[in-house]
Order: structure tokens, then sequence, then C-alpha cells
């Protein structure tokens, strides 16, 4: 994969690489569109270089503006303007997940951390459907794409929150610490987009750490037989058990860092890598016992916000663990600092 201009897809490249190799020919003539979009749209992020606060169009007021677009199964975005703020619902299905998810999204920051949209000064959010490629969503630097799905491996990304507040993240960090995309700190850019993804997921089903899901995009797989072998695309609870799949392979998240991957694939392992510190994300809003957005959630945003670009996954260890002693206390802090030491980040 190219490693210039980085876009951020929930669909890992090793999944996509993976599936241009299945025996089944739809599979593959997809995943291989897949591959060649992608390139499209960094090419045309080098030609037009996306800078955060030059392509920022702001709403009218403090309230939530969203304006969601049909791309007609071409990467041609926005696309045509289907619906807008206010308006009523239409007749696909698609159009109104993203309008109504989106609009979840928003209320969670905006209610939980008082953010007012992607770029706390009230962004529009701008979504595309059917778009291409079909087997993936993503954040482009300006908007969220979503595809529909192969309909074999994939259903429309639409139908999961996770998936949404896990793009609408992306963009909330493009105008924030805005974390390198390659290597660990390319890794925890993935990893707060899983965590406030999931997060925004169990805020709105008011579910604690303890009785929630730790999965990632189980919504956007066509079930099988065997449930066991595509659970999701991410465990953030159990990383290297989403999935072990003839299709999409296995999953191959480490969940420690004497794992750690230290390769060149996945713009060196952000997708994959994540998994160390979604863990300790996890250990610790369950030691906690409460609602995860609550203290783990606003140690983990306050920590999101105030990282630099190269920051390491102990730099965010450390980060969490003062934030934590500064707004909440020792005992709070040692519940953190376990989290981490569990996964093999001294702090």
């Amino acid at each position: 994969m190219c490693n210039r201009n980085p876009i951020h897809c929930i669909v890992p490249p090793y999944i996509t690489e993976h599936l241009a190799q299945s025996e089944d020919p739809q599979i593959r003539a997809e995943a291989i569109a897949s591959l060649a979009a992608a390139e499209e749209i960094r090419d045309s992020r080098s030609v037009f270089p996306i800078t955060p606060g030059l392509v920022v169009r702001e709403a009218v007021s403090s309230q939530r503006c969203r304006e969601v677009y049909d791309a007609h199964q071409t990467g041609q975005f926005p696309g045509e303007l289907v619906r807008s703020e206010g308006e009523a619902p239409i007749d696909d299905v698609a159009v109104n997940e993203a309008y109504d998810f989106s609009g979840d999204a928003y209320d969670f920051y905006n209610q939980v951390f008082q953010r007012n949209s992607l770029d706390d000064k009230g962004m529009v959010l701008i979504s595309s459907v059917h778009a291409h490629p079909r087997d993936n969503a993503l954040w482009n630097g300006r908007q969220i794409t979503y595809g529909d799905g192969d309909g074999r491996i994939f259903q429309r990304f639409t139908r999961a929150l996770d998936v949404v507040g896990h793009e609408f993240t992306h963009g909330v960090q493009t105008f924030t610490s805005n974390l390198r995309y390659q290597n660990q700190s390319g890794a925890l850019n993935e990893h707060f987009s899983d965590v406030f993804g999931v997060l925004i997921r169990q805020w709105k089903n008011c579910q604690t750490a303890a009785d929630a899901s730790w999965l990632i995009g189980a919504e956007i797989l066509v079930p099988v037989e065997t449930p066991a072998i595509r659970r999701g695309i991410r465990d953030m609870e159990n990383p290297g058990t989403a999935y072990d799949d003839p299709d999409m392979g296995e999953d191959p998240q480490p969940d420690h860092m004497r794992d750690l991957y230290r390769g060149n694939r996945d713009r060196g392992g952000v997708h994959i890598n994540s998994g160390i510190p979604n863990r300790a994300f996890v250990l610790t809003a369950k030691a906690l016992e409460e609602y995860a957005w609550e203290r783990a959630g606003q140690i983990w945003y306050k920590t999101m916000l105030t990282l630099h670009r190269d920051s390491q996954f102990v730099d965010c260890a450390r980060r969490t663990v003062q934030v934590a002693i500064t707004d909440y206390g020792a005992e709070t802090a040692e519940v953190v600092r376990a989290g981490w030491d569990a996964v093999g980040i001294a702090v």
C-alpha cells in the first residue's frame, strides 16, 4: 500500500490483500477494485492535500449540521446531496443510517466532552453513501465515505454505529493530536478511533464496560454458518481473536508488547499493533466497574487531545496516568497503570 497521503479505513489493508487472493472470483475482484480505489483516493490527495483548517465548513450554530450524499457507486465525492440537517428520512436505509449515526457521534462528543463537531467549531458533518470502494468506510481528510459491501464478506458499512464513530474520531484527531499515520503513532491513531467508536455505541445503548461487547465491525460482516470464525474485524478485549476465516485470513493483532509487529505492512502495523493499547483500555475500563465513557473515556479523551504527532505507546501510557492522577487521584491512576502493565508497557 502507498505510504503518502494516508486515508483512514476501517478495514485494514491486510484483510483486503488477503481477500484479493480468494478462490471466490467475486470476492477477489471486489478486493482488487478496493485496492485500486484506495490508490486513486491517495493520488487525489497528493494533488489536493488536506490541511486541517483549510477545508472546514462551519455550521451556522452550535447544533448538529449534517449532510448526506449519494456517490452512486463512484469514487467522486461527495456526490449528490440527498438529505440535510432537519430533513425527514428518505427511502434509502444507508442514507438514514449515516444521518442518524453521525448525529449519535456528534451528540456523544458534545454531551460527554462538550465538543462541537470534529473541529470543535461546528464543522459540517459530510457523509457519502453508496461509495466506491464498496468494501470499506473511510475518512479522507474532508468527510466520511461508506461502501455498500460485496454481499459475500461485507454488508453496508453504515450498519454499525461503532464504524461510524470510528471514522468520526479520525476526523476529530485531524483537528487535535493528528497522530502521524505510521508505526506506533499510527497505531495510537487507530486505537483512539476504536476506543471512541465503541464508546459511542456503548453510550447509545447505555451499556457498562462489563456488559458491553468490545468487538469492532461485527454488524458489517455477512453472517456465516460458523460464527466464531468471523466475529468482527477487531476484538479490543482479546486482540488476535476477531476472525480466522478462509477469505479474510487470520487476525494478526498482538495483545502484548512482546509480540509487537515490527514489519512494513499496514504502514508499520497501524491496525495490527493497535490491539495492544486497545486491550490496555478495556482492562482499565472494566477494572473501574462503571460506564467506560466516564473516568476511562475522559482520561483517554484528554490524552488524545494533548499527544504530539510522533507519540509512542509509552507516551500515551504516561499521559493517561498523569491525567488520571490530576483528575481522579492516585487510586484511579493505579488502575490505569495496571492496564498498561498488563500489555507490557511499564509506566
